[in-house]
């Protein structure tokens, strides 16, 4: 914990901040793409939530209060601007936001970037028929297999709340994933 408060106040202060926010970048980039992607299932959109969260983080850095880890705080920030993202993609295109999502699903077939099969896209049709916190709840943990403690300070909701969000999701999932 001595280590990211050492490297806290090197981020804040002028004369190592480039260097620190370039170790920041390094570090936390991949994983929080994979996440941000994970969200909103596009390649690009998911590039550009991920400039927008840096660009947050860096804004908001000197608020950061250590009452969590650096990297939860970073993830908070992600899924928001991710939830927020999608919201506002829905309204310019005048659609509720699980048509947006039903349409990025139809366009995932031909994503350069997007790795999956038929399986994987049943499973995303799947997954957004949930309510969204179900949704961010089960991709947390089955994509990105992140602990309930560390999505308890993420999302900040208890352990037991995300545990049954979890249940719940798969429930349905597993019944989609029979039914259609």
């Amino acid at each position: 914990m001595q280590e990211e408060h050492d490297f806290i106040r090197e981020l804040l202060d002028p004369k190592t901040q480039d260097q620190a926010f370039q170790k920041l970048l390094r570090d936390y980039s991949k994983p929080l793409y994979r996440h941000i992607r994970n969200i909103v299932l596009n390649h690009d959109d998911a590039d550009d939530v991920l400039q927008n969260t840096f660009i947050k983080v860096f804004q908001y850095l000197n608020n950061f209060k250590g009452e969590s880890k650096l990297f939860s705080w970073m993830y908070r920030i992600a899924t928001n601007e991710a939830i927020t993202f999608i919201h506002q993609k829905a309204k310019r295109n005048r659609q509720t936001g699980e048509a947006m999502q039903n349409k990025i699903i139809e366009n995932l077939v031909a994503d350069v970037y997007f790795e999956g099969d038929a399986i994987q896209i049943k499973l995303q049709k799947a997954i957004i028929t949930l309510p969204e916190k179900q949704q961010l709840v089960f991709k947390m943990k089955y994509f990105e297999e992140i602990k309930y403690e560390d999505m308890s300070e993420i999302l900040g909701t208890s352990v037991g709340a995300l545990k049954a969000s979890y249940h719940h999701a798969v429930k349905k999932i597993e019944e989609y994933m029979n039914t259609h």
